[in-house]
């Protein structure tokens, strides 16, 4: 069966919501940005384009279509629009690793990195969800079947009391203050962290994102400072390029676990930081990274390091789901996207129909053919943009 059309849109995407939620228990704190450094922005949380996510529709010959996403619309639909499409079209549907290789290496002149890795990854979800539904599979029985009998999930947000209320046995706080806030910055940090640890008490998974706001020598001290609060793990504390700066984290905080990825792209990227012991679980998101094929790529090298994957917002749509499920390196799932709001059952907060919610802090994806996304034409059509 061969491709007839690559297409992308710009999409709209809302839950549906309809309990009113409770008031925040915990009003105020939003992750702290590296634009953060600057007042101007920082204040009215300004300073980031309002782009809206991208819809990719892959279609077979036969009109069988398959769904795949990213972010970033206006830089991305164009890679996929008129370079893309005119690459992949008339090609074999099922020859996922071909024509993601054909992605990858026509993005040479102008990097494969970033915002073409967005693109790479709308595409290649779409293929995997067209090839699940020729072949009336799962795409998790694709990439080999279930490896597990649920996946384990953990909520990442500031709601910690709404989601101990949900069933979540871990959880993620963000820190709402960086390397430019100094001391004090780092008092509340530890605040923060020791109230939340209070508050779920000794038995509960506690983990630290502090998105990119960090340098060395204050991540160092602030792991240092939150050394009796036992986390998990701390994340994404550097520039995503900082080779030098994860080294040397590393080195210095032998005992702490570490964990990035999310804004690496690409398999060799994690290759490299595999290469250099910088991280004990890698963080990839499915669809900035390259999308299933360049996730299940990414497994493959940690499992062989002994590394663990956790895939970045796994757990907010089918796509990270289903990769999930079927990869043995692959330990636990995290839904963000800031959860749901307390008293909002997880189902209304799901952004794609036929998307499974977590229940008591677990999760098994859909079986229905593809990633069993519930969604026709007219509706792609009345969220676009």
């Amino acid at each position: 069966m061969k491709i007839k059309e690559i297409r992308a849109a710009q999409i709209a995407l809302t839950p549906p919501q309809k309990t009113t939620p409770r008031p925040s228990q915990r009003p105020g704190h939003a992750l702290h940005r590296p634009l953060d450094r600057y007042d101007r922005f920082r204040a009215g949380r300004t300073g980031a384009p309002e782009w809206q996510r991208i819809a990719c529709v892959a279609t077979a010959e036969d009109g069988t279509w398959g769904l795949g996403l990213t972010v970033h619309s206006p830089p991305v639909l164009p890679i996929i629009d008129d370079h893309f499409a005119s690459l992949l079209v008339g090609e074999n549907c099922m020859a996922t690793e071909k024509l993601w290789d054909v992605m990858v290496r026509s993005t040479a002149p102008y990097g494969g990195q970033g915002l073409a890795s967005y693109a790479i990854s709308a595409v290649d979800t779409a293929l995997w969800d067209l090839k699940g539904k020729l072949l009336q599979k799962p795409v998790y029985e694709l990439l080999g079947g279930p490896q597990k009998d649920k996946i384990f999930c953990y909520a990442s947000g500031f709601e910690q009391a709404w989601y101990m209320e949900l069933g979540f046995k871990a959880t993620k706080l963000f820190t709402p203050w960086g390397a430019a806030d100094g001391l004090d910055g780092l008092a509340k940090i530890e605040e923060l962290v020791a109230s939340t640890r209070q508050l779920i008490g000794d038995d509960i998974e506690l983990c630290l994102d502090c998105w990119l706001s960090q340098d060395v020598e204050h991540l160092v001290r602030l792991a240092e400072m939150l050394r009796p609060y036992r986390l998990k793990w701390i994340e994404d504390y550097l520039p995503a390029d900082d080779w030098a700066g994860y080294a040397q984290v590393r080195q210095r905080l032998p005992w702490q676990t570490l964990a990035a990825g999310e804004h690496w792209y690409l398999p060799r990227t994690f290759a490299q930081a595999l290469n250099g012991r910088f991280v004990d679980i890698l963080q990839p998101d499915v669809l900035w990274a390259g999308g299933i094929t360049a996730g299940v790529k990414i497994c493959h090298l940690a499992e062989a390091a002994g590394v663990s994957v956790i895939a970045h917002g796994g757990m907010n749509y089918p796509y990270g789901q289903h990769l999930s499920f079927a990869m043995p390196p692959i330990v636990w799932g995290e839904r963000s996207e800031s959860v749901s709001p307390p008293g909002v059952p997880l189902h209304e907060m799901t952004l794609l129909p036929g998307t499974p919610a977590i229940q008591d802090g677990y999760l098994v994806p859909s079986d229905a053919p593809g990633f069993g996304i519930e969604v026709d034409l007219p509706w792609l059509e009345g969220v676009a943009v």
